[in-house]
């Protein structure tokens, strides 16, 4: 959450010539409710569920960029899933720049809607952290750094791919 992976991966998809998509868009777009909405009138396990399901079929199809929101790799399905038809990036950012990210838009963030969002998102790096250290690459992002980390992940896919050739 709050680490860039909506712009990243739309920089990264241009940049290589793929298709880009968001699975919070593309959740909102099938249901036709805000995530927010989806959480609320569902909970998140129901959202949890058509989340898989969505990340399913984007990538069933041709190679793309998808951006997945922050609870759905640590679902143990969807980890599978995208680790099994994807190469994982994991976007890793301090708690600072989280922070300072997030604190924009509490509302959209249906996690954040708590009287203390700071603890929150410590509750959640201390228990996502783990998980997200699966992926098969790891890219720590800086707060200034939200319109270059294309360059970044790219270097990093290279690195990947020339250590497991």
């Amino acid at each position: 959450m709050g680490v860039g992976k909506t712009t990243a991966g739309k920089q990264l998809a241009k940049s290589l010539n793929r298709d880009f998509y968001d699975s919070d868009y593309e959740i909102e777009k099938a249901s036709g409710r805000t995530i927010t909405g989806y959480f609320k009138d569902y909970g998140e396990k129901e959202f949890r569920k058509g989340e898989r399901r969505v990340i399913e079929r984007l990538l069933g199809s041709e190679a793309i960029v998808l951006a997945t929101g922050g609870g759905a790799y640590v679902q143990k399905e969807t980890h599978k899933i995208l680790n099994r038809k994807a190469l994982t990036i994991w976007l890793k950012g301090d708690l600072s720049t989280i922070m300072d990210r997030v604190s924009r838009n509490y509302d959209k963030r249906p996690l954040l809607q708590v009287n203390d969002p700071e603890a929150k998102i410590k509750e959640l790096i201390k228990t996502r952290h783990p998980i997200y250290s699966k992926a098969h690459i790891t890219v720590t992002i800086d707060n200034d750094e939200q319109y270059s980390i294309s360059n970044k992940i790219i270097n990093a896919i290279k690195k990947y791919q020339s250590d497991n050739k």
